[in-house]
């Protein structure tokens, strides 16, 4: 044989080779697969016919896709592949089911936290008060609660990316620096921040077309750095929106690809072993502005921000459906109502007044800790002040519209007399009286009493007549929990009593302080 030969043959035989690998890569023709895709994704449908030209798959997307695919998968529509922001309550689910669910396989492509994104006026404001100009949630919390900040934000109840925001900001919230546990969803630590919400959508990709729509009322959006990168590299205003990464921590969503029909695992692993590629995971992240997983990508310039404390998100199914139904719809505009019970005999008088007016005013927006922030009034909350010892002796209600409300029932708090006796059941009657008529007058607003004393009851009506007259007002007081609070010689044995008739519960100021129980009662767990 010659060396002409030779070589045409070898030539011959290595491009044999290569059709057959590439016959094997395609699997012997091209597939079609439905995927269930989270609406967010649709931007990556440009690069879709690159996908099947390379691969033999097309995918047929269908942005349909819940958080957690409950009544899509199994027994809606048969889909192939499902394709989220993140599957971590779909796997609550699974793992709820008891096996009766079977996990997919699932292969995270790309990355990218939830984050705010504030009007350049707004960002600047924060940044001033903020230690060293870093951000957190707890500082959107309360420019949230102080009406600085009007955001929109996807609806937890249906977005992916609205739950994980809303599990950013109960994580940083609850201060405990782990993932959520049944104990730390708390029914009002996050009415503050609610109370700031202007603008909702079922998905981001929704709210962020609503938000162009309708600019001017609102000046922040929470939803993925790459919706917001997105939204200012399109911004023909030039009012783009500063890019916050709150430094309590995010929750980073990985845009996972789920395998739910077996019999298509060779077509799934073709299509996964192309969106991880280096070149594919470089196109995403120029398209869509998420981060890449393939190690070997750089980040573009807008992705090379610290991503920082990446927060947990809970391992109880339970305990996300808690937080969302404690949220409630954020279309609803209902704040809260409380009724303060304030003990105003004259063992309160020296330390024990001015713990409680530094605790009230930590209320009214003193408070910089991060607790503090989360548990402060917020505007449209109805507050009542009922100041008391042997009788009742002032009262004061106020909705809250700005820092003049607040000097209102401050000065109530700082400025009032005292009474030699303690009649605590007569103050609680009186607060009921209050709680029921506004239950009745707005039924749709929650109502709360908050019982403060340092003494037993020697005065006015009993603890049985007070259960009388409980019983008396019928289902409006059942809709109101009372939670006292002990401090100092307080009878613990009485005020427990009360809460366990009420539906509240007691919080000892003895074992920490006054504000600490202030900021307890604020989370109502």
């Amino acid at each position: 044989m010659t060396r002409l030969v030779r070589a045409l043959t070898a030539s011959l035989t290595l491009a044999l080779l290569a059709g057959l690998t590439t016959s094997c890569t395609r699997d012997e023709g091209p597939v079609t697969l439905r995927v269930l895709a989270s609406p967010e994704l649709a931007d990556v449908a440009p690069l879709l016919d690159e996908l099947e030209e390379d691969t033999g798959v097309e995918l047929e997307m269908e942005y349909e896709a819940n958080t957690d695919l409950e009544g899509q998968y199994p027994g809606g529509p048969a889909y192939d592949l499902a394709w989220l922001a993140s599957d971590r309550s779909f796997l609550l689910r699974v793992q709820d089911s008891e096996g009766r669910l079977p996990r997919p396989e699932s292969t995270p492509i790309m990355r990218s936290p939830v984050v705010v994104g504030l009007e350049p006026d707004v960002a600047e404001k924060l940044s001033e008060a903020a230690p060293e100009g870093r951000i957190s949630w707890a500082d959107v919390a309360d420019a949230a609660a102080d009406g600085t900040v009007r955001f929109g934000m996807a609806d937890p109840r249906r977005s992916d990316t609205g739950r994980a925001a809303l599990v950013g900001v109960a994580t940083a919230a609850a201060g405990t620096g782990r993932a959520l546990r049944e104990e730390d969803v708390s029914c009002d630590r996050l009415r503050g921040f609610r109370s700031g919400q202007t603008l909702s959508a079922a998905s981001s990709r929704d709210l962020i077309a609503a938000y162009r729509s309708k600019p001017g009322g609102t000046n922040a959006l929470i939803a993925h750095e790459a919706e917001l990168l997105s939204l200012n590299a399109g911004d023909r205003r030039g009012e783009l929106l500063q890019i916050v990464h709150p430094d309590d921590g995010m929750v980073l969503s990985d845009f996972p690809l789920l395998l739910l029909d077996q019999d298509q695992r060779s077509a799934y692993g073709r299509v996964v072993d192309w969106l991880l590629s280096a070149d594919t995971q470089r196109k995403l992240m120029e398209r869509t502005f998420r981060r890449p997983v393939n190690q070997d990508v750089e980040p573009s310039e807008p992705l090379r921000t610290d991503v920082g404390n990446a927060l947990s998100f809970p391992d109880s199914l339970s305990i996300v459906e808690q937080l969302i139904t404690d949220y409630g719809d954020p279309r609803s505009r209902t704040a809260d109502q409380v009724v303060f019970v304030l003990d105003f005999s004259t063992s309160m008088r020296g330390d024990r007044m001015a713990d409680l007016r530094a605790a009230f005013a930590g209320l009214s927006g003193t408070d910089d800790t991060s607790t503090g922030k989360f548990a402060r009034f917020y505007r449209g909350e109805r507050l009542t002040v009922v100041r008391f010892g042997g009788r009742i002796l002032e009262e004061r209600t106020v909705t809250v519209r700005g820092d003049a409300d607040l000097r209102t029932l401050d000065q109530l708090v700082a400025d009032g007399g005292y009474d030699d006796a303690t009649a605590v059941w007569t103050a609680l009657d009186r607060g009921y009286r209050i709680a029921t008529a506004a239950v009745r007058d707005e039924p749709a607003r929650p109502v709360a009493i908050v019982l403060m004393t340092d003494g037993e009851n020697n005065a006015g009506i009993t603890y049985e007549e007070f259960l009388r007259r409980h019983d008396s007002l019928g289902s409006d007081a059942k809709a109101v929990p009372t939670f006292p609070v002990h401090f100092g010689e307080a009878d613990a044995a009485a005020l427990k009593r009360a809460a366990a008739a009420t539906g509240g519960r007691m919080v000892d100021a003895n074992l920490s302080s006054l504000s600490d129980a202030f900021k307890e009662i604020r989370g109502c767990h």
